[in-house]
């Protein structure tokens, strides 16, 4: 297999996922200049949230102030790749609606990077957001699922497809802001099988983190459904 991909890669060398400039060597999918436009969330976050903090010195966990003031939220711990800006935008929009599911083993790695935190809490099951079967059906593929897939691989914890589904279909969510999108996703997923997620540690896996709104609302029926704890896992989050 090793010489079959030497010889693959003179013919179809490995190109950025983003500008498509061919590599010249390594396997983290962008070149040296797309990186850098990439906003990876590193050390100090919010030890729950995963909200980027600023740069801190104390060796105590640090946490955001939303996080400090809620006292009820469905997540445990949620984490994120990168942030969701300027130079990170096109490569998810061209992952989720332009048919480059190609992309989805590098983003994958990158989530399975970022979740660190979350494979040493315990994680039983991964979750992708379901879309609705008309939305399936247009677009043909599920990225959460591809990424659930992708980040399987990696830590060995397996994917349940089909337990949740998104029973009712719901506009874009880019449509909305604010309260809006809270009501927009309103008692839109149903677990139909809670017999696969009752006193189950799942990872609820989606590319984009906005407000939150759809994850939350997706992780509240998950835990109605008897499930131990709720993480969530996102390659951009905008912050």
């Amino acid at each position: 297999m090793s010489t079959l991909s030497s010889i693959l890669s003179v013919f179809l060398p490995p190109r950025c996922i983003k500008c498509g400039k061919v590599l010249m060597g390594g396997d983290d999918g962008l070149c040296p200049d797309c990186f850098n436009e990439i906003s990876f969330i590193s050390r100090p976050y919010c030890e729950k949230c995963g909200h980027p903090l600023e740069e801190d010195q104390s060796t105590h966990k640090l946490y955001c102030a939303a996080c400090l003031s809620k006292t009820q939220t469905p997540f445990r711990l949620s984490r994120s790749a990168f942030r969701y800006d300027d130079g990170s935008k096109n490569l998810i929009l061209g992952f989720k609606f332009m048919d480059k599911t190609e992309n989805a083993k590098v983003l994958g790695r990158w989530l399975y990077n970022a979740g660190s935190d979350i494979w040493k809490n315990q994680a039983d099951l991964l979750v992708p957001i379901p879309l609705h079967y008309t939305r399936l059906l247009k677009r043909r593929y599920n990225q959460s699922a591809l990424l659930c897939r992708e980040v399987s691989k990696l830590s060995g914890v397996p994917v349940e497809y089909t337990a949740v589904i998104r029973h009712r279909r719901t506009r874009p969510q880019v449509e909305f802001s604010g309260s809006a999108r809270i009501s927009n996703v309103k008692n839109a997923f149903t677990v139909k099988h809670p017999e696969r997620i009752i006193g189950k540690h799942v990872v609820l896996i989606d590319d984009v983190m906005t407000t939150g709104s759809t994850l939350k609302e997706c992780a509240l029926e998950i835990r109605k459904a008897g499930a131990a704890s709720v993480d969530t896992l996102t390659v951009a989050r905008v912050c």
